[in-house]
C-alpha cells in the first residue's frame, strides 16, 4: 500500500498533534516494511528522527493554482505519488473525493467552548461541511468517549468511526538521577485556556504555605495562553527539547494534568512512561485508567498533592501503576490498528 500522510503538524515546534503525526508515521513505516508512507504538505516541516527508508517526504506546491493545497495542491500531489490513501491526521481529508481517505478527529473542543480556541474558526467551518459530504471514508478518534460524541454531533455511520489509542514514544523512559534541590510539581503540555493551569497554579500556592515545592510549567505558549506571573517557586521553562524530557517527567513529585477537556490526554500517557506519579482531571480517565488520582479543581489538586508529599510508600506504590498503565498502549499498536483502518476504508470506498 502507498499512503500519503498530511504532514503539517510536523511544522509545529511541540504539541500532541505533531507528536501523532511524527509518532504514527514512524510506526506505520516500521510496522510495515512493504508499504510506501509520503508525508506531504504545503508548510514546510522536517522528517522524523530516525525514519524507515520507506517514510519518505513527498512534494507540495508546484504552481500557484497548488497553493490551494486542499482543493488542488493535494489531489495532484495525491496522484503524483500514486497513493492509494490519505489520511488527514489534522481534521482534514482532500476536498476532491478521488482516493479513499481517513481523517482523525482529536477532540471536540472547537465546537464546545469558543474561548478555547482563538485561531480554530477554519476547522470549526471545514471539518463539518467534510464529514456532511462524506468526503472521509473513514474517521479515527483516540477513545470512545470522543467517538461516540463525534457520531453524534456530526451524524456519522457508526461503522465508519473507530477509536485508535495513542500511546507515549518508546524513548520516554524512567531516568535514574540525583534528587532535585527541590521537589516540584510538573505540567507539560500546550499552554491555552483549556488546560486549566489557574487551578494548577492555585492548588501549588495552597500547598506551598506548608511545602518547600515548586512547580514547573514546560510548553509552548500559544497565542491566547492565560497570563501566568512570576513569582517565587514556579519556573516557567517554555518548550523542553525532547531529549530532556525523560528525565523532566522522571524527576518530579507528580506531574499535573487538570484540563477541562481532551480527547485522550497524551501527556498524561507520557508522564506515566517515565515512572511519573499523575495528577489529573478526569477528563483523561480513557488514557490514565486506575492509574492517577483524579482531582477537577483547586482544592481537590491541593489535596492530592498534600498527599503524595505526605506518604512516600503512596508515591512510589503510584509510580509503579503508572508505569503498568502505561504499557498497556504503544504505538506499534496504535498503527496496526491505524492500519486496519486504512484497509477498511479501501473497502469502503464509493460505497
Amino acid at each position: 500500500m502507498r499512503v500519503a500522510i498530511e504532514g503539517a503538524p510536523l511544522a509545529m515546534t511541540s504539541g500532541g498533534l505533531a507528536r501523532y503525526t511524527a509518532e504514527l508515521s514512524v510506526a506505520l513505516a516500521r510496522c510495515f516494511p512493504d508499504d510506501e508512507y509520503y508525508l506531504v504538505s504545503d508548510q514546510p516541516f522536517e522528517l522524523p528522527p530516525a525514519a524507515p527508508a520507506n517514510l519518505r517526504r513527498g512534494g507540495g506546491p508546484r504552481n500557484p493554482i497548488e497553493r490551494r493545497w486542499w482543493l488542488w495542491g493535494l489531489a495532484r500531489e495525491l496522484a503524483r505519488l500514486g497513493a492509494d490513501l490519505v489520511h488527514g491526521p489534522d481534521f482534514a481529508v482532500p476536498y476532491l473525493s478521488r482516493r479513499p481517505s481517513v481523517l482523525t478527529i482529536h477532540d471536540l473542543s472547537p465546537w464546545m467552548d469558543p474561548r478555547w480556541h482563538h485561531a480554530a474558526k477554519r476547522v470549526r467551518r471545514r471539518t463539518p461541511l467534510l464529514l456532511d459530504l462524506g468526503l472521509a471514508t473513514m474517521v479515527i478518534t483516540p477513545g470512545e468517549s470522543v467517538r461516540r460524541a463525534a457520531i453524534e454531533r456530526f451524524r456519522l455511520r457508526p461503522e465508519r468511526v473507530v477509536a485508535v489509542p495513542e500511546a507515549a514514544a518508546s524513548w520516554l523512559r524512567p531516568v535514574d538521577a540525583p534528587p532535585p534541590a527541590r521537589p516540584y510539581f510538573l505540567f507539560v503540555g500546550t499552554i491555552e485556556p483549556r488546560k486549566n493551569l489557574a487551578a494548577v497554579v492555585d492548588a501549588w500556592r495552597e500547598v506551598r504555605r506548608s511545602h518547600d515545592v515548586d512547580l514547573v510549567i514546560a510548553g509552548r505558549r500559544r497565542a491566547d495562553a492565560p497570563e501566568i506571573g512570576e513569582e517565587p517557586g514556579l519556573r516557567l521553562i517554555g518548550e523542553v527539547a525532547d531529549g530532556a524530557l525523560p528525565a523532566l517527567y522522571s524527576a518530579a513529585a507528580a506531574f499535573v494534568y487538570a484540563s477541562l477537556y481532551e480527547g485522550f490526554g497524551l501527556p498524561v500517557l507520557e508522564a506515566m512512561q517515565c515512572g511519573a506519579p499523575v495528577i489529573a482531571s478526569r477528563a483523561v480517565a480513557e488514557a490514565a485508567g486506575d492509574a492517577a488520582l483524579y482531582a477537577d479543581d483547586a482544592p481537590a489538586i491541593a489535596a492530592a498533592m498534600r498527599a503524595l508529599l505526605a506518604d512516600p510508600a503512596h508515591c512510589a506504590a503510584l509510580r509503579v501503576r503508572s508505569l503498568a498503565r502505561a504499557a498497556e498502549f504503544s504505538w506499534e499498536r496504535t498503527a496496526r490498528a491505524t492500519r486496519e483502518v486504512y484497509n477498511e476504508a479501501r473497502s469502503r470506498f464509493r460505497d
